[in-house]
């Protein structure tokens, strides 16, 4: 006989575990996603500049996030960097909720490197010739990049920028595995407690799904924002 009560998680401490898991979860997802995109775009207006050094530089970077596990680059974020920091500045971090800065950190820096592959896809798509005319109509560089290609590139990238947004928040339960109160983390006490095993965890589930399917309604609105002003 199925004996399921979701009153015993949703009330009570529980349920401010899980108020409080989720409100990490955003917090964490929010503040990455726009860390990430802000790097990404400067990655790409940098990799434009066809310098060989910088490109190389950039490269090896892109490539550690894309090819090693993000669980491993939290880990080294958390249990590796401290170490090579000043105890002053380690001590700083530890008493500012460390574990959500390291984990922020790699978060964004895992999610920049794939979003800049994604914008500089969208950046080769438009006519090189514009960077020309521009420059020929008397702006600099970084005025060419912001005011002319980069929008543009951002426009064609919103489909695998959408994508990348999804990867980055369910991404944030990794987090978890260096004790930051998410969602997860939340659910795996509530459950150690309550022994309420589906519960939990169904409700865990059904915050993730709301909150991709918000992220990907919001990207097909702005997608349909965009080709309305292109008509």
């Amino acid at each position: 006989m199925i004996n399921l009560d979701f009153g015993a998680v949703l009330q009570g401490q529980y349920l401010d575990w899980l108020i409080g898991g989720a409100f990490t979860s955003l917090g964490l997802f929010a503040t990455s996603w726009i860390c990430a995109f802000a790097l990404a775009v400067i990655i790409v207006a940098l990799r434009a500049l066809d310098f060989a050094p910088l490109e190389w530089v950039i490269a090896a970077y892109v490539n550690y996030h894309r090819n090693v596990p993000g669980l491993v680059q939290i880990f080294v974020w958390y249990f590796g960097v401290p170490e090579l920091l000043p105890s002053s500045i380690t001590g700083f971090i530890n008493e500012h909720n460390g574990e959500f800065i390291f984990a922020l950190i790699a978060l964004f820096l895992n999610a920049a490197a794939y979003m800049s592959e994604d914008l500089r896809s969208g950046l080769r798509s438009v006519a090189t010739t514009q960077m020309e005319a521009a420059r020929a109509l008397g702006l600099s560089y970084v005025q060419t990049m912001r005011d002319v290609l980069l929008p543009q590139a951002i426009r064609v990238s919103v489909a695998p920028l959408v994508n990348q947004s999804l990867s980055l928040f369910k991404s944030t339960s990794l987090a978890m595995a260096i004790g930051v109160a998410e969602m997860t983390y939340s659910s795996r006490q509530i459950e150690n407690e309550t022994y309420r095993t589906f519960e939990t965890f169904a409700i865990a589930s059904i915050f993730y799904l709301l909150m991709s399917w918000t992220i990907m309604a919001v990207g097909a609105y702005y997608n349909r924002h965009l080709q309305v002003k292109e008509r």
